[in-house]
């Protein structure tokens, strides 16, 4: 494969997610002063029902430098930024960007189909991802959180509540990979959940109701009792290291 640009999404976060991440970046912009370039809301805040009271929205911040002097600066307002409101910020410069597109391809084709430019220049209109290590990445992460999971029931198997939270825990994770996976087969990831799940299960040949497992009991205010939990959090497991042997397959082809 070659390389990928895309531009930013047609779909905007909602007027309370836009004003928290505003107040929220304007002191760190003024701390930037010349070396801000944009910033970005990214992740989940980008969806309808995001609630900005009760999860932190993701602002990725690119300044063009971010010395050691600069860092200082920001240290000073990031934890009363951070404490007016629920933003979990991520700072870089354009070096740091420009030398991780291949290290971290999944993380940037994401971000630069799913983002909202909040302020500054949209880098991701010209921005360009290489694919070249995008199936290695995929197939280590899912290995990954595969073994994690695996380590994760081990100690919870007993307990309801304690898988409940392991798997949920586990679902924004597995999303940007179930889109990766996606790209893997030369597909623009859809925007909306079920229709994802729907089409990783369709082109890896997987069950598209277990996959959707960890997503399901994110959703849940509760544990659904110890017996459905254990069975979610196994056919979640089961299609996972599907998925992992998957991709594997398509080494050299």
């Amino acid at each position: 494969m070659g390389s990928h640009t895309t531009s930013a999404p047609s779909f905007r976060p909602t007027d309370a997610v836009i004003a928290t991440a505003q107040r929220w970046l304007a002191p760190v912009r003024e701390r930037l002063a010349e070396d801000f370039v944009s910033a970005c809301i990214t992740g989940g805040a980008l969806q309808p029902d995001f609630d900005p009271a009760h999860r932190r929205v993701n602002v990725l911040v690119i300044a063009r430098t971010l010395p050691l002097t600069r860092l200082d600066a920001l240290a000073t307002v990031l934890p009363r930024a951070h404490a007016a409101d629920r933003v979990d910020p991520l700072l870089m410069s354009l070096e740091q960007v420009n030398r991780s597109l291949d290290v971290f391809p999944i993380e940037w084709l994401d971000l630069s189909e799913r983002h909202w430019l909040l302020a500054g220049e949209d880098l991701f209109r010209t921005l360009q991802v290489p694919h070249t290590f995008l199936r290695l990445q995929v197939e280590q992460e899912l290995r990954g959180k595969h073994l994690r999971l695996t380590q994760a029931y081990l100690r919870t198997a007993e307990r309801a509540e304690d898988l409940h939270a392991a798997l949920a825990a586990s679902a924004s994770g597995f999303l940007t990979l179930f889109r990766a996976l996606l790209r893997l087969k030369g597909e623009t990831p859809p925007v909306d959940l079920e229709h994802t799940f729907a089409r990783v299960a369709a082109l890896y040949g997987l069950d598209a109701t277990a996959l959707a497992g960890a997503h399901r009991m994110r959703a849940l205010p509760r544990h659904p009792g110890l017996d459905d939990a254990r069975a979610t959090f196994r056919a979640f497991l089961m299609q996972v290291d599907r998925l992992a042997g998957a991709v594997d397959a398509l080494h050299g082809s």
